[in-house]
Parts: C-alpha cells; sequence; structure tokens
C-alpha cells in the first residue's frame, strides 16, 4: 500500500506576479496546507530533494508565501515532526488517574494506534528521511521530547499501579511504538485496518496473557 496521504482538499490560491506575498492568508490554511504538501514531496522523493521552489509550485503560488510562514526548509521538516508530538501530549494527557487495571491501558492504547493510523503519513516521512531529521538541533524539539518523556515515565513510575501491570505496560506501549513507528517501510503494504488489528492483538496479549497452569 502507497503511504497514506494527508493533503486536505481546498481550492486553489491565486497567484500574482505583481504582489508575491498576496497568496498569504491568516487564518492558519496557508500554513497548514504548505505541511501537507511538503509531507507529500518528502515522503515521495526525499527531503533532501524536495525544494522549497516544488512545495510552492505544488501549491500554486510563490516561494513568498513559503517565507511567510516558515523560515526554511529545516523549519517545515521540523513542524512536521511535532505534529506527532502533538498526538503523543493528547495520548499521554488522556491517561489521567485511569489506569489500574490491563483492560484500562490496552483500551487507551486502543485509541492511541487508531490516532497513530491516522497519522500513518508521518511515520513513513520519519524512517524515509531518518538523517535529516537526527540532524534537527532545536531547544524546543527537546523540550518536547524531554516533556513526552517524562511525562511517560511518571506514568509508569506510578507505585499505586501494581509493578507487574506497569512493566507489562511499558511492554505493550514499545510494541505499539515498534509496530507502527520504528518498523517503517516493512509494513507499508498491510492495510491500516490489519495492522491496527493486530497490534491491539498483541498488546493485549502482553497485558492480559492466557494463564500459564
Amino acid at each position: 500500500m502507497s503511504p497514506a496521504k494527508s493533503a486536505k482538499a481546498a481550492p486553489p490560491v491565486p497567484t500574482s506576479a505583481s504582489a508575491p506575498g498576496a497568496e498569504v492568508d491568516d487564518t492558519g490554511g496557508t500554513r497548514e496546507r504548505i505541511l501537507d504538501i511538503a509531507l507529500e514531496l518528502f515522503t515521495e522523493q526525499g527531503y533532501e530533494k524536495t525544494s522549497l521552489r516544488q512545495i510552492a509550485e505544488r501549491l500554486g503560488f510563490s516561494k513568498a508565501a513559503i517565507y511567510y510562514h516558515f523560515a526554511s526548509k529545516d523549519e517545515i521538516l521540523l513542524a512536521l515532526h511535532l505534529r506527532m508530538h502533538e498526538f503523543g501530549r493528547e495520548f499521554l494527557d488522556s491517561i489521567g488517574d485511569a489506569v489500574s487495571r490491563p483492560d484500562q491501558w490496552s483500551r487507551l492504547l486502543g485509541g492511541f494506534i487508531e490516532q497513530m493510523l491516522g497519522h500513518r503519513a508521518l511515520f513513513v516521512l520519519h524512517e524515509r528521511n531518518r538523517a535529516a531529521l537526527e540532524a534537527l538541533h532545536s531547544e524546543r524539539h527537546e523540550a518536547e521530547n524531554d516533556d513526552l518523556e517524562n511525562r511517560l515515565r511518571q506514568v509508569l513510575g506510578d507505585e499505586k499501579i501494581d509493578v507487574r501491570l506497569r512493566i507489562r505496560m511499558a511492554c505493550a506501549f514499545g510494541a505499539v511504538i515498534g509496530g507502527l513507528l520504528l518498523s517503517g517501510d516493512a509494513f507499508t503494504d498491510v492495510p491500516a485496518a490489519t495492522l491496527g488489528e493486530v497490534v491491539k492483538d498483541v498488546i493485549d496479549d502482553v497485558l492480559m496473557p492466557v494463564s500459564r497452569s
């Protein structure tokens, strides 16, 4: 299966040779369209082989509109990477005190899997442009990473939850990340519904294994 496309249907943005910044809107829609098109191009042909001019041409306006929202191509890549942080934070924020049994963690991870599969193209982007992403150095990026990692450690370190369950929770979370993120292109030909179903089965096996007699 080809990587999922996340570009949104939208009317063409008019261009103007006499006013190169005329394409810019102030609603945030242009910025998101730039990111969506960049996601497609970075995934299709690679970050290094994609120029800002190509992104502008795909959108139908001049490079001036790109520079209105992003100072460089690196900033576009970072913004796409931070999209993953956004729904990762949503997942961690949704946990709260909702975990005391394996089925509760399974349900939360099930929602996280659906969310990840809805942004599948971001993970393909990450795998195909790993070197470019690793080269990004940003205080904001590092702060985002630290915040998410600390929040996960806080959840898994909650001593009100039985330690055996916390270990299983950590292993189940690792299975989700491994099956959907670290696997990269390995499963791009697998339908999202099938991939999600199998990963959910795996986390249930980890969290609620059949009792051994």
